[in-house]
């Protein structure tokens, strides 16, 4: 499969996601939410910094749950209107994916 480069509104959509996750977590500590959401804490580190800016729904479904996040909560946050006004992935275009 080859990964198509992330839009400039991906990446931020992938930082605004990062930025709500160490909020939520608070003072506790990495180790121990990603332990308890079943995730690897190199994979948790590496979304709340942004690195992995679209991460897979289960991952993102289980530290929410983890961290008391409703889905419909974590979504609204990430996709907060951008400075020109329309809604972060708004657009219609769509990413296609192919094989290798």
């Amino acid at each position: 499969m080859v990964r198509l480069p992330l839009t400039p509104a991906e990446v931020e959509r992938g930082q605004r996601l990062g930025a709500l996750l160490r909020r939520a977590r608070g003072e506790r500590s990495m180790l121990e939410t990603a332990l308890d959401a079943r995730v690897s804490p190199e994979t948790l580190r590496k979304i709340e910094s942004g690195r992995v800016a679209t991460p897979a729904f289960p991952t993102i479904a289980a530290i929410a749950e983890v961290l008391g996040l409703s889905l419909d909560a974590v979504w609204a946050e990430i996709n907060q209107p951008e400075r020109g006004g329309e809604p972060a992935g708004s657009g219609h275009r769509t990413r296609q994916r192919t094989a290798s």
